[in-house]
């Protein structure tokens, strides 16, 4: 009779992949059931965290998990803000392609095919050493996975010039319901044949599939750039300096927008001479050939003295790294300032980047909040900051009010709810207010047609 009883799940699983994949250890899976979200999200302990090695891997996993209807959470480093690796249900595991990390670089079609595990920053630095170039930088860039990258179509500051990660993604190999392999593109730029499923899964959010390998396309490395640092004493004429950098002819490949609050945080937290009396900054970089980035960064110059504004331009690299890694620390900067914090990353029209910067702030003086905003303003792509005592209850429902009138504004002004960070758990239920009803029959359709069981990620981006 003892001989008739059924394996558990996670016994299967140990039996088909090894003991050393899968950890049932709870501290383990205690910390596999928290990202870098700054808010508190629903969450599980997993029932075990697995760690594939090899695309055969991911397929025993999802082959396994169809059969038990195991809930499977993707995790690349963490570092999303949405909770779109938080396990939410006990059942589920969380499957870390950390130790999937191996990418090779064909030098002579300018692509690479690279494993999830692959960290951005070492992808680039090896890629640039070849004299080629990959642009995608979200500020996670040094610890952030290629595999998250894509799930969340990262963006970054130079995705103003040169896109957001889903340009850069050629073809994916994708396991889907039952193990099955799904392979998507080719190492080509032109490919038309069918519906785009490559770009369907890049920002799917682990929903739809594990991605077990990309081709990714690289452009030439730029071979010199220049930061000019501008600075506000209004904040009325940011969005007309932006206006006048966009259509003078220039196309920078970076520009980034820090209101006061912003710079005097990153200077208490990390000081780089940024001036702390000025209602605004914003740093402009430009790059190409030796000669183009002299003419542009000095016509940037110009531009910014004719508007009658103080400018800086950074004439040693080390200055400009300088500049970059204050905008960078700004996330961990704005923990000084107050205990919570809500992060939204909204995208609007450049025309209206003036206007609708002046209603956020009427909505954070309404719930008496301190609002902090910065950015890919050349773009408008802006982080919208909310910031709140963690132990003041009432000051949190503040903020949870206010984020919802600022997802109505950016709406309002035809733009969209999240450009970089992802839907995940934190912005779920105000998906509809953007898609429409007909919009969202459309994605749980897309949803059910590659997981039926909604076993991959589920809860997230699409409420059950």
């Amino acid at each position: 009779m003892f001989g008739l009883l059924r394996k558990k799940p996670v016994d299967k699983l140990v039996e088909v992949l090894g003991k050393d994949k899968v950890s049932l250890s709870l501290v383990e899976r205690k910390l596999y059931s928290y990202d870098a979200t700054p808010i508190p999200v629903e969450r599980a302990i997993p029932s075990a965290v697995i760690f594939p090695t090899c695309q055969e891997d991911v397929q025993k996993i999802v082959k396994v998990c169809y059969e038990e209807d195991i809930p499977i959470f993707p995790r690349g480093a963490g570092s999303g803000l949405t909770g779109g690796a938080v396990p939410i249900l006990e059942k589920g595991i969380v499957v870390s392609f950390e130790r999937m990390d191996r990418f090779y670089i064909d030098v002579d079609n300018a692509t690479a095919i690279v494993e999830p595990g692959v960290i951005t920053y070492n992808f680039q630095q090896e890629v640039e050493k070849l004299g080629l170039f990959y642009p995608p930088d979200p500020s996670s860039f040094k610890y952030s996975t290629i595999g998250g990258n894509i799930a969340e179509n990262a963006g970054g500051p130079r995705c103003l010039k040169y896109g957001v990660t889903r340009e850069y993604v050629l073809g994916l190999t994708t396991v889907i319901k039952e193990g099955n392999i799904l392979k998507t593109g080719n190492p080509v730029i032109k490919d038309v044949a069918g519906y785009d499923l490559t770009k369907l899964l890049v920002g799917s959010e682990g929903t739809l599939g594990l991605i077990t390998s990309a081709v990714l396309k690289l452009i030439p490395k730029p071979k010199a750039r220049a930061t000019a640092l501008i600075t506000f004493r209004e904040l009325e004429s940011v969005g007309k300096a932006v206006t006048k950098i966009m259509t003078s002819g220039i196309f920078p490949s970076a520009l980034e927008f820090m209101d006061s609050y912003a710079i005097r945080a990153v200077e208490d937290f990390k000081p780089v001479g940024l001036p702390k009396d000025v209602e605004a900054l914003l740093l402009v970089e430009v790059d190409g050939s030796p000669q183009s980035v002299k003419e542009d960064i000095n016509q940037v110059k110009e531009l910014a003295k004719s508007m009658g504004l103080e400018v800086q331009v950074a004439e040693e690299e080390e200055k400009a790294e300088k500049l970059w890694t204050a905008r960078k620390s700004l996330g961990p900067a704005l923990g000084n300032l107050k205990t919570g914090k809500i992060n939204e990353d909204v995208v609007i029209p450049r025309i209206y980047l003036s206007e609708a910067i002046k209603e956020y702030r009427k909505v954070a003086e309404k719930y008496g909040l301190l609002m902090v905003i910065f950015g890919h303003i050349g773009d408008g792509n802006l982080h919208v900051n909310l910031l709140y005592d963690k132990k003041n209850r009432e000051e949190e429902e503040r903020a949870e009010r206010a984020v919802y009138e600022v997802f109505e504004i950016t709406l309002k002004y035809n733009g969209s709810i999240t450009g970089e960070h992802g839907v995940g758990l934190t912005k779920r239920k105000f998906l509809e207010l953007q898609f429409g009803p007909v919009g969202m029959e459309i994605l749980r359709e897309i949803k059910r047609a590659f997981d039926p069981k909604n076993l991959f990620n589920p809860g997230k981006v699409i409420a059950p």
